[in-house]
């Protein structure tokens, strides 16, 4: 079995068709959707119009949850400007996710942590505003009663490989659309990859066991980090130009 894991696309639609682009040139068709589809000062229409008629399995993300639970008065600005460039289809889409879903029967997938969509699993935010590799008995903790071989998160845009107990493995594809950002959440911190590239990877069952490759994509990465200066977004423009917030 091989197939590809995006997630956080974040509106980012040159990101998104630059990685789809090379999903197809290895000869992968199956791929799986870690959520945070369309929240961002970018292109989340045509994201939306390029991602939904793929119908490929996704989980809905916190911000993918935002959309539809706030009302646009009370959105964030990300979220905000994403939800004016959605139609009631594309709502109508994201209502319609789960929080999680077994894939193949052996992959669990969800966004950031089985019971919460906003709490990182494989890395953690301390008091300094460092973002760190969680202890492996606190990652362990998160796992609960899920028992499948291969587990898939997202949410902290930071491409991360743990391995479990009874060999068990948990992947986090990166972030196809949004290398870097500032959060305060549970203390103010940055998630920077230091690079502008769209990052996913590639699952793969071998008989030894399950493997990853993580892969990184450039694409017109300038195009976008202009998109958000002109939509007033600095540190969205920094980011996607450098993998840094300035």
């Amino acid at each position: 079995m091989r197939f590809a894991a995006i997630a956080d696309i974040h509106g980012n639609d040159f990101a998104l068709e630059a990685v789809l682009a090379d999903i197809a040139t290895q000869g992968i068709t199956d791929i799986v959707n870690l959520g945070d589809c369309f929240s961002g000062p970018l292109e989340a229409g045509k994201v939306a119009d390029r991602l939904l008629p793929l119908a490929i399995p996704t989980v809905r993300g916190n911000h993918d949850r935002y959309l539809i639970e706030q009302r646009p008065e009370d959105m964030h600005l990300s979220d905000a400007a994403a939800y004016a460039q959605l139609g009631g289809a594309h709502l109508d889409w994201l209502r319609a996710l789960p929080v999680d879903l077994i894939y193949r029967n052996e992959v669990y997938l969800c966004h950031a942590t089985p019971a919460d969509d906003n709490l990182y699993w494989l890395d953690m935010a301390t008091a300094d505003g460092s973002v760190v590799l969680r202890p492996q008995a606190e990652i362990e903790a998160l796992v609960g009663n899920i028992d499948a071989p291969l587990i898939l998160c997202g949410h902290t845009h930071i491409p991360r490989m743990v391995s479990l107990s009874g060999g068990r493995l948990i992947v986090n594809p990166g972030s196809v659309g949004c290398p870097g950002y500032e959060d305060d959440n549970p203390y103010p911190h940055k998630v920077e990859t230091g690079h502008a590239m769209a990052s996913y990877a590639v699952l793969e069952k071998t008989s030894a066991g399950w493997t990853a490759q993580f892969r990184n994509v450039r694409y017109d990465n300038m195009a976008m980090s202009a998109l958000a200066k002109a939509n007033s977004r600095p540190e969205w423009a920094a980011a996607l130009a450098t993998g840094r917030v300035s």
